[in-house]
């Protein structure tokens, strides 16, 4: 099988891992791609956002399988061109991948399935979102509607603040607080049929202790030694299989990855949010420990035929993953700062996401820039390899959370 993987960030190397781990697997293309990923595959140069590009892209090296990483060229409509020309592609088409492109069609889909979600309203004025706000009182949840790269959502006791953001964003949704720590669940999808991958928990908040404004991830780990017992069964049975129901009434079907996020409430399991692609950074933790060779369950994702699979199998033990941010992150990162890798090892390895490359130097070109990956028999061990790997490693305008790991 030849893979086409599309998106240039820590979650497209983990998923170039697993690809080219699965021995059906011949040729890895990679567009755009990164440093580390040019380790693993062919990189290419072309505009993902654009079907026509992709699609000839795709029919240049041959590939049997496109794998589309970042929700962008999803909701841009990628898979869309590549099905009408009879490729292979694992992702949502446009219209399904307004589950992540807008939360207030999100919230739409959840009410016709019956999944369980925060109440909401959608604001538009000042006036709106200042009602909405004094309606559901503090902690005040304020989320962009329009994609916005994990950073769209502000929570926070301070109304000022809240309103503040409301304002700078066209059109928003308010909605009650949910209490209770939150899960990433992800389920690969074929319009009808939905295979779990482990649960996760990642640290939004750029701090440790959960201190400062959200970012798109600055660890996880995985499993959660914490979670009820039957969670995901619960979720697959009230939250995912009556979504993919409802996006198929709809003449809809969702084809790819489901992203639940999940918080665990004191009056049950509430759905936070639903992304249609691989969440990052809880991916990398996440399939460092899939069993299961990766691409074959993907291409009969985009056939149709996961009802004929077995469930996924898993690797013992825990894996946790630390992101690196450059300095100023989530604002203005700063860019250019050389880095040295320490060499992979067999419990700890480091995944590429905001890098480049500077003549013969890997240098930092984004805000999160690393995820070092640690597996261990148990949580404890894997925190133990993950942060070891890291302190070899030489950014010197990089910081990282020293939490990660810690159930909170």
């Amino acid at each position: 099988m030849k893979i086409l993987l599309l998106g240039s960030g820590g979650r497209e190397h983990a998923l170039g891992r697993a690809l080219v781990a699965d021995p059906q697997v011949t040729e890895l293309h990679i567009a755009p791609g990164n440093p580390g990923l040019a380790a693993l595959g062919t990189l290419h140069t072309i505009d993902v956002l654009d079907g026509d590009a992709v699609v000839a892209l795709a029919r240049e090296v041959g590939a049997d399988l496109v794998v589309v990483g970042p929700e962008a060229p999803l909701v841009a409509g990628v898979a869309d061109a590549l099905r009408a020309a009879g490729i292979d592609v694992f992702g949502p088409s446009a219209e399904a991948a307004v589950l992540e492109g807008s939360k207030a069609f999100a919230k739409d889909v959840m009410r016709e399935a019956g999944v369980p979600t925060a109440d909401c309203r959608v604001c538009t004025t000042t006036e709106e979102a200042a009602a909405a706000l004094d309606e559901f009182g503090p902690t005040y949840v304020v989320k962009d509607d329009g994609l916005a790269a994990g950073k769209g959502v502000v929570v926070t006791p301070d109304r000022d603040a809240a309103l503040a953001h409301a304002d700078s964003c066209s059109r928003v949704v308010i909605e009650e607080f949910l209490d209770g720590p939150e899960v990433s669940l992800f389920a690969i999808c074929d319009g009808a049929t939905a295979l779990p991958l482990m649960p996760a928990q990642d640290f939004k908040r750029v701090g440790d202790g959960d201190a400062g404004p959200n970012t798109g991830g600055m660890g996880a780990y995985a499993p959660l030694p914490w979670a009820p017992e039957g969670l995901v069964d619960e979720v697959m049975r009230d939250v995912v299989q009556p979504t993919l129901d409802a996006m198929a009434a709809r003449g809809t079907p969702f084809v790819g990855l489901l992203y639940v996020g999940l918080a665990l409430t004191s009056k049950g399991t509430r759905v936070v949010e639903f992304n249609v692609r691989f969440g990052d950074p809880e991916t990398q933790a996440v399939l460092s420990l899939l069993k299961t060779p990766l691409a074959g369950v993907l291409r009969a994702a985009a056939r149709g035929e996961l009802a004929s699979l077995p469930p996924l199998e898993w690797h013992d033990g825990a894996a946790v993953v630390v992101v690196s941010a450059a300095e100023g992150y989530p604002d203005v990162p700063a860019k250019g700062c050389h880095i040295v890798l320490p060499p992979d090892t067999e419990g700890a390895y480091v995944l590429q996401a905001g890098t480049a490359l500077d003549g013969d130097h890997l240098v930092a070109a984004g805000g999160r820039v690393l995820g070092t990956v640690g597996r261990g028999a148990d949580l404890e061990a894997a925190r133990a390899a993950a942060y070891g790997h890291l302190a070899k490693i030489d950014f010197a305008q990089g910081f990282h959370r020293t939490d990660i790991g810690i159930p909170h």
